[in-house]
């Protein structure tokens, strides 16, 4: 059951014909009170044919008049509007079912304390079976005004209660970190216009997808604008940017005037202060040689980043930072990702969003690592390879799980339900970013002998899960791979030890597919040889050391090459 309290209206005759009128689409039926604030002479244009909705919305605003007339400051803002609808698989409920129901939410909304006999002026309207609009006047009887502040979540508590005591849909209870929900009017101009979301979730996608490819404040605004968003912004006296407010283009009202939704109205985690605080987050001090040490590709870079997360989860605040720099994460995979991932990730990034944020305040330089990644991969000119997307995919798979079990340990209800959600269009993207791979490896397995090799150093490193990967129809991929990064110079009982510490294989749907992925990515480099980088390090020191020792009147020291590592016979 959903109780969706409108903002404060000015317009009590108003509200009443919409509630008595036929509806936009006619669905409006047999309009009538089923409760008040009290029953006896109420006038209902609904059931009585003398009764006028002037002679109703004067009954109602009534303490208002009064008050208006004492004190010198009008109250105008004193419509308040709750509808309040019933899940679809919900049982039909009776007129006297949803009188009790009314009763119980202007009580814990404040309209109408329990035992409070000068509360405020209130009716429940219902013209369908599923829901019922409840508006009332929010000026007491005796003068006052009543006490509104934070009704949002008293009503959502007790909504709570009335699903369980009649045996309604269960909802998850709200925290405040949702997104602002569509207005009707909203959804019914975007269908009027041909657009497939209303304005606040189109500008919501677009104003995430800006994120990653920003630096700074000032760069956000203009990324906006030459995205063709119609952007607001305030300015403080020194000219510094203090808020923003996006507008759809096409989005005007009555008069033809663009509509702006403030960035902290389209969503909680797009204000600009939070913003500013994410992008100055992904600017750690770092040596100026410390990126050049690094040759990997920004996927690979980007799956490294995520190898750390289970470690970064210990402490909250930096948990929040990592979970809300891996939905930008995914927000960047889903914009560079081959055409036939992109529907994908893009509906895994967009579920995601909900995970992104909690009541809990991130400390956000503790996830610069996982940002810097994000931006790495948007402004990388070629796309990934093959297996370096497979890669990060899967990563990508356990790290959203790992997020998932932190919100579900922390009783955060909505944020862990989107991460589950964002796992199944993960898995779905890394299968089939997986798949040209598996075709590769399966057209070239390692011979039946080095296989059975392989097989006794999957029983020994992984002995509980051997006989599922080994009975895997991706097993002969699995062995190509070990084989190849053997070929490297890398162990493979090392390699699947290192795996399956990594990502643990009881919750993984295909960990073959896992491990694959995972061995590809660790073992893609070779081992160095020790014998190479000896020698090396005696050439170079050659001309030094002799030349010191003889000015110190020592003899030259004897170089002791290290052993050679030992291998097995060749595939």
């Amino acid at each position: 059951m959903i109780a969706a309290i409108k903002p404060a209206g000015t317009n009590t005759r108003g509200l009443l014909a919409y509630l008595y009128g036929r509806g936009t689409h006619d669905e409006h039926f047999d309009p009538h009170i089923v409760a008040s604030f009290a029953m006896l002479g109420m006038p209902d244009p609904g059931r009585d044919e003398n009764a006028t909705l002037t002679e109703l919305a004067r009954y109602l605003d009534e303490p208002v008049r009064l008050r208006n007339g004492e004190f010198g400051k009008p109250v105008t803002d004193h419509v308040w509007h709750c509808p309040v609808r019933a899940a679809p698989e919900d049982r039909y409920l009776s007129d006297a079912e949803w009188a009790e129901i009314a009763q119980r939410i202007v009580q814990a909304a404040g309209i109408a304390p329990a035992g409070d006999d000068l509360g405020c002026r209130w009716i429940a309207v219902r013209h369908a079976d599923d829901h019922i609009h409840l508006l009332a006047t929010t000026v007491r009887e005796d003068g006052r005004r009543p006490k509104l502040h934070d009704s949002g979540l008293r009503v959502g508590d007790t909504c709570r209660e009335i699903e369980k005591d009649y045996g309604l849909r269960r909802l998850k209870k709200g925290d405040r970190t949702g997104a602002r929900r569509p207005t009707q009017g909203e959804m019914h101009k975007a269908e009027r216009l041909g657009w497939q979301q209303p304005s606040p979730e189109w500008l919501q996608d677009r104003i995430r997808a800006a994120i990653p490819h920003v630096t700074g404040a000032e760069e956000f605004i203009a990324y906006l604008e030459a995205s063709g968003i119609e952007v607001q912004v305030r300015r403080g006296p020194s000219g510094d940017l203090l808020g923003y407010a996006a507008g759809r283009p096409g989005d005007v009202n009555e008069a033809g005037e663009q509509i702006y939704h403030p960035g902290s109205k389209i969503s909680p985690d797009l204000s600009l202060p939070k913003i500013k605080a994410r992008l100055e987050s992904s600017q750690p001090e770092e040596h100026p040689t410390a990126r050049r040490n690094h040759p990997s590709t920004p996927w690979h870079q980007a799956t490294d980043a995520l190898d750390t997360l289970h470690t970064d989860i210990a402490n909250d605040s930096h948990a929040q930072a990592h979970i809300t720099a891996l939905g930008e994460l995914l927000e960047a995979t889903a914009q560079t990702a081959p055409a036939h991932l992109q529907a994908e990730l893009q509906a895994a990034s967009k579920a995601f969003a909900r995970a992104q944020r909690s009541q809990i305040r991130a400390e956000d330089r503790a996830a610069h690592a996982l940002r810097r990644a994000a931006r790495d991969i948007v402004h990388t000119a070629t796309g990934p390879d093959g297996s370096a997307l497979a890669a990060l995919i899967a990563a990508l798979v356990w790290a959203t799980i790992i997020a998932a079990r932190w919100h579900e340990a922390k009783n955060h209800a909505h944020q862990a339900d989107a991460a589950r959600q964002t796992v199944q269009h993960l898995q779905t993207a890394a299968d089939h970013a997986l798949a040209p791979t598996l075709t590769e490896l399966t057209a070239r397995p390692p011979r039946d002998q080095a296989r059975r090799v392989l097989a006794s150093d999957v029983r020994a490193a992984v002995p509980g899960h051997a006989e599922r990967i080994l009975t895997d129809p991706a097993w002969p991929a699995l062995a190509t791979v070990l084989a190849d990064a053997e070929a490297r110079g890398h162990q493979p009982h090392q390699l699947l030890k290192e795996a399956v510490a990594q990502r643990e294989l009881t919750t993984a749907r295909q960990p073959v597919r896992v491990l694959i992925a995972r061995i590809q990515h660790t073992g893609r480099n070779p081992v160095a040889n020790r014998l190479a980088e000896a020698a090396r390090l005696k050439s170079t020191m050659a001309g030094s050391i002799p030349a010191q020792q003889a000015r110190n009147g020592q003899p030259p020291a004897v170089t002791t090459l290290p052993p050679q590592q030992s291998h097995r016979p060749s595939r």
